[in-house]
């Protein structure tokens, strides 16, 4: 008799197994999934696939009002909702997952589970993705405006004495960190649950120290221009240039850029319109003058023997220097004053204006020694003057019709030399640059247009003199001036003493 029940078991263990696919397949379809599982913390217990993935994205809906705080520069806190960052629902597969529990492998696998689900509960985690451009502009819009600017210590300079001004301390947001470091948290540490996250932020220790900067005391070099036939625009301008540069302190390796410093040239940056060099001509611009502070800059430069980095000669001779010490700057032709802090120790410039006189001094630490002397030369190579004026006809213009312009420039071509003297003898001489001046001739534009022809020909003939005074003696013959009444005794005959008398 235990033989057949032996055999009976042994049959219904065979038809069990071969049942098996069959009732896992009906396990995932009609489903239930089993009591203890949970996703994140939600409890999936007896609920089917639908009413399981309901129960999840009603959860995450609730977590869009989760208060996220993040820190910021100097622990500023910006907070936001987790909805303003997009959450979503990562990681759906896990109702698939959570369906097949207990209903894989043989009747002994699936019966454990469910053994191992009544003493401890089966906990998926939840994941979750957000918008990466949404947290990219909280970043940059809500939380980059915390940073603040590293000052380095400064000075100021009045009535002869130095003040040593305080710095602070920088803070500027990493972006590109910070997005990381968020988004790494919220989608592989974040519990749904309110939090902090501490940005990514670079602090910039400010530069100098009242120690460093009392040191700043010894003139390293000083020039001064005169613009004392300027009109009132153009020493408004070489004022307002130098009010600009006045104050300013640089640390070693510091480079100072002159345009930087004193553009735009705009009203509303205090400049005027003034003359100024433009296509071989005087014309007025916003801010004529200012290369006179750019030059008297550059010499005062060279005095203290700093590094030039950038420096352009002028298209035409100026006045204020001698050939080869002037410096160009303009907007339009991308030309600037450079220079470098070389030195290991930080420079304090000066710039002031007086009687119209224009000054620069820089101070620093002074460490060379006492007998050396440096000076700058210039030496004129070549002289170019106008052999003739430039004279232009024009074939819309009558005879008669003239414009002038008779300013004239001479060329130069010229050399600038670093002399240095120690003890009274001269040590060492040194080409510091060379420039080339255009030559710019008297000009005119001269009306041709006549149907006469003896006057065409003396017309043309007077420009190919090449001499403007020449034209003009031809068209005043052309055209004398009428005579002058008063000028003509019979046309105004002697008034009667008596005429008029009380």
């Amino acid at each position: 008799m235990g033989k057949w029940m032996r055999r009976g078991c042994l049959c219904a263990l065979v038809l069990a197994c071969m049942l098996m696919p069959a009732m896992r397949t009906s396990a995932k379809e009609g489903s239930l999934i089993k009591k203890g599982i949970f996703a994140g913390d939600v409890d999936l217990s007896g609920l089917n696939a639908k009413e399981a993935t309901q129960a999840v994205e009603a959860y995450v809906e609730e977590l869009q009002n989760v208060e996220i705080t993040l820190l910021a520069a100097q622990d500023t806190k910006v907070s936001i909702a987790a909805g303003d960052l997009g959450v979503m629902w990562a990681n759906r597969e896990v109702i698939t997952e959570a369906l097949e529990v207990g209903t894989q492998g043989n009747v002994i696998e699936r019966y454990k589970i469910l053994k191992d689900l009544q003493r401890e509960n089966l906990i998926y985690p939840l994941e979750f993705s957000f918008d990466m451009q949404g947290l990219t502009d909280i970043l940059l819009e809500e939380c980059a405006q915390y940073d603040v600017k590293a000052v380095d210590a400064s000075l100021i300079r009045e009535d002869g004495e130095f003040q040593v001004i305080g710095g602070n301390t920088g803070y500027e947001l990493d972006v590109e960190a910070s997005f990381d470091k968020v988004n790494e948290f919220l989608t592989h540490d974040w519990d749904g649950k309110p939090c902090s996250i501490q940005l990514v932020v670079n602090v910039t220790q400010p530069r100098g120290s009242a120690e460093e900067l009392a040191k700043v005391k010894d003139v390293l070099g000083t020039f001064t221009t005169s613009y004392s036939s300027s009109n009132f625009n153009r020493s408004e301008n070489i004022a307002n240039g130098c009010e600009l540069i006045n104050g300013t302190v640089l640390y070693p390796g510091d480079e100072f850029s002159t345009y930087e410093h004193v553009a735009p040239f705009t009203e509303e940056n205090g400049y005027y319109m003034a003359g100024s060099f433009m296509n071989n001509q005087v014309v007025d611009s916003m801010g004529g003058g200012i290369c006179q502070v750019s030059t008297t800059l550059y010499n005062t430069v060279l005095l203290s023997e700093l590094e030039v980095t950038e420096r352009h000669n002028h298209s035409m001779i100026v006045s204020y220097v001698e050939p080869s010490a002037d410096a160009a700057i303009a907007e339009s032709a991308n030309k600037d004053f450079r220079f470098v802090n070389n030195l290991d120790s930080p420079i304090y410039i000066e710039g002031y204006t007086e009687n119209k006189k224009l000054t620069f001094t820089i101070y620093g630490v002074e460490t060379r020694d006492p007998g050396r002397e440096v000076r700058y030369e210039s030496e004129i190579l070549q002289v170019i003057n106008p052999v003739t004026d430039d004279i232009t006809v024009d074939e819309g213009q009558p005879i008669g019709y003239i414009v002038s312009n008779d300013s004239v420039h001479i060329g130069y071509s010229a050399e600038l030399w670093k002399v240095v003297t120690e003890g009274g003898e001269e040590v060492s001489r040194t080409k510091i640059n060379s420039s080339s001046y255009r030559m710019v001739p008297k000009s005119a534009t001269v009306g041709v247009a006549t149907e006469d022809p003896v006057a065409k020909e003396q017309i043309m003939a007077a420009v190919a003199s090449g001499s403007i005074e020449q034209v003009k003696g031809v068209l005043a013959a052309m055209f004398p001036p009428p005579p002058d009444p008063a000028a003509d005794p019979a046309a105004n005959p002697p008034a009667d003493p008596a005429a008029g008398a009380q």
